[in-house]
């Protein structure tokens, strides 16, 4: 992971969790600050700069949740992963619609760590220099989601169709988070996602799997093929011709109370 000896912050109360990150990251040439709650988190952020923050939910005192919301209150940009035990589709959603730009269930593999933690380093120096708020798009050379469009996070969108279904993809500027891709492995037709949960996965060049995150619970009724032989198009028009799936949707109106209206992104 060549990122130039970034540093990041890891907030968790479990110290073999703690010392588990410290030991890879330290491998890959991370440098790795900790802290066992957030306030000794918010002690650490006043005096140092970091690229990114991986939080636990769960913590005595101040949760991951409260950590992100006090982040914003003072104007503190730095991307956040959110981590947890209590991996369920709740948490998941919320820790992306508060403002997290990844979420990572414990027990995660090494694989899907290091994934997690490049996507936020690459964010980090997509977002040097400019100045959004937490939960906000940075203003950078990426391609937004149309106005008509609604995200989860940063990661993927849901355009809904005339017809009931929901077309799905990825966005621009997760893309460019992960540089160039190797590799999509698609579910299958009749499959059911669920939103929060993988439903997609992407190997890049360098040897990383990403997972894709489904924005809405549904049934797939039709997929991109064309991406598995054509990977240009996700990359070049993600938006249209670079969709991933259609699906029927199980709880539309409840899952967009989740997601942001990409129109807001114009604001």
């Amino acid at each position: 992971m060549d990122e130039h000896r970034k540093k990041i912050l890891v907030v968790d109360d479990e110290q073999v969790i703690v010392d588990s990150v410290v030991r890879l990251c330290s491998d890959e040439g991370i440098d790795v600050d900790t802290a066992l709650d957030a306030n000794e988190a918010f002690k650490k952020i006043e005096h140092n700069k970091y690229q990114l923050i991986v939080t636990d939910i769960m913590m005595p005192g101040i949760d991951g949740f409260q950590l992100i919301a006090k982040l914003k209150e003072d104007h503190i940009r730095t991307p956040v992963i959110i981590t947890t035990g209590y991996s369920t589709v709740e948490n998941a959603v919320k820790s992306l619609y508060e403002g997290a730009i990844d979420f990572l269930p414990k027990p995660f593999t090494i694989d899907e760590l290091f994934s997690s933690i490049y996507r936020g380093i690459r964010y980090a120096g997509l977002m040097d220099g400019v100045q959004p708020e937490i939960g906000e798009l940075p203003k950078i050379d990426f391609a937004p989601c149309p106005v008509t469009y609604y995200r989860l996070g940063y990661l993927t969108w849901a355009k809904l169709e005339d017809d009931g279904s929901v077309k799905i993809g990825v966005t621009d500027i997760f893309l460019k988070t992960i540089k160039t891709i190797k590799k999509i492995d698609l579910f299958q037709l009749d499959e059911e996602i669920i939103q929060g949960n993988t439903c997609a996965q992407i190997e890049t060049e360098i040897g990383l799997m990403h997972n894709i995150l489904a924005p809405m619970t549904g049934r797939i009724i039709d997929k991109n093929d064309k991406l598995l032989n054509n990977k240009d198009l996700i990359e070049k028009d993600p938006y249209f011709e670079g969709w991933i799936y259609t699906i029927i949707p199980s709880d539309l109106d409840y899952e967009l109370k989740h997601l942001t209206s990409c129109s807001s992104d114009r604001l």
